[in-house]
């Protein structure tokens, strides 16, 4: 018999207060763990199925589309390799642009899947710049392009709307992991003419890890319904289309996922989805000007900025990892460093879902203070103040 009250477990539990301020997974608001913990439905029941099409009703807009919304229980990273699986065949080549580390994981499951990958590298903290697609689909036969919209290990954003005028005449795909943007940076898929989007639960959407999003294009299910495409069953796009029509999911669903996810939905359209952009993009600037206040450099050097995921430059003589661990063993604040050649180099401050004014004014008072602690010269209270004064304006 194992003692609850001598469990390891019981020992390890986080302190109080604890602050997920992370770049996801995010903090779950209360009313979505409330949903979430509702008696447990039968997947297959005419109640869950009238939930998984409003849920499916609600994310259209925000995807910014008129296609069929897709759900799997999955990470974002699933979703990642389901997007290029289901457009894929042998000797089929993508070209993958990468100026983050989630454009390298990109690069890596196509390399994994056994097709031909380019890539178009970009400096880490820079935007990819749209004649460069061009140039290289003009000289090259892509079956698609594949990008990460909102890059949150650098905390830059691709132009979207350039970049699917560059492809929306030609056969190949625009391919979009949006995993980090999808509800805090916009997206317009059919208009800017993006052919698959890709997202996750953990983020902008304010839900737990677990359950992964697709939205298809026409152009693209063209290709997807191939019979001559890379093998694949679970993550199969035409079987999910084909449930989805019917009110449910090829196999089991994440269904406590989407109580919440149910709920997460009503809170952004009930904030209204122009004000919660809004909202994000007025966090994350407020964020942005007080660390720059503390002399915290802003990472992206050219292109436009996340509004859901800031990064900063340690500052000279600090190792990032040392700032992280700080604040987290003296204020409870989970922030994030890098967990690739930027280690020890920059910080990850989450600015999506539920996220406020206090939230980031805490953010900076706690910064100050180990910032302070760690020997970096600074005034105290400049960040707040100067954060302060971005929220007032």
């Amino acid at each position: 018999m194992i003692d609850r009250q001598e469990s390891e477990i019981s020992t390890n539990l986080p302190p109080a207060p604890y602050r997920l301020r992370l770049p996801g997974p995010t903090a779950v608001p209360e009313c979505i763990r409330t949903a979430m913990a509702q008696p447990m439905l039968a997947h297959r029941g005419p109640e869950f199925s009238a939930i998984l099409l409003e849920v499916e009703r609600k994310l259209k807009p925000i995807f910014g589309t008129e296609n069929r919304i897709l759900m799997a229980a999955a990470t974002g990273t699933g979703m990642m390799e389901a997007c290029l699986v289901n457009v894929l065949k042998a000797g089929e080549r993508i070209l993958v642009v990468v100026n983050g580390q989630f454009g390298e994981r990109f690069a890596a499951i196509g390399r994994a899947l056994g097709v031909g990958v380019d890539t178009l590298e970009v400096p880490w903290g820079e935007a990819v710049d749209p004649s460069d697609i061009e140039t290289r689909v003009g000289t090259h036969d892509y079956r698609a392009v594949v990008l990460v919209h909102n890059e949150s290990s650098t905390g830059i954003v691709a132009e979207l709307a350039d970049i699917g005028a560059v492809l929306r005449n030609r056969p190949t795909l625009l391919l979009v992991d949006s995993v980090s943007g999808l509800g805090g940076v916009e997206m317009r898929q059919d208009e800017w003419g993006v052919d698959v989007v890709v997202s996750a639960s953990q983020k902008a959407l304010m839900c737990p890890p677990g359950l992964g999003l697709a939205s298809v294009s026409q152009k693209a299910w063209q290709i997807v319904n191939r019979e001559d495409g890379l093998p694949r069953f679970y993550f199969d796009f035409r079987k999910y289309r084909s449930e989805i029509e019917e009110g449910a999911t090829p196999y089991t669903s994440a269904v406590s996922l989407i109580l919440g996810l149910n709920e997460a939905l009503y809170m952004i359209h009930d904030e209204g989805i122009p004000e919660v952009l809004a909202r994000h993009r007025r966090i994350s600037s407020a964020l942005r000007a007080g660390c720059a206040a503390i002399g915290l450099a802003n990472f992206p050097t050219k292109g436009r900025v996340s509004n859901t995921v800031c990064v900063f430059r340690a500052p000279a003589g600090l190792d990032g990892n040392t700032i992280v661990r700080r604040l987290y063993e003296k204020h409870g604040t989970v922030i994030a460093g890098a967990r690739n050649k930027l280690a020890g180099k920059v910080i990850r401050i989450g600015t999506m879902g539920d996220i406020r004014e206090g939230d980031i004014l805490t953010d900076l008072l706690y910064i100050e203070d180990v910032l302070a602690e760690l020997g970096h010269k600074l005034r105290r209270g400049a960040g707040v103040n100067a954060a302060s004064a971005v929220l007032d304006s």
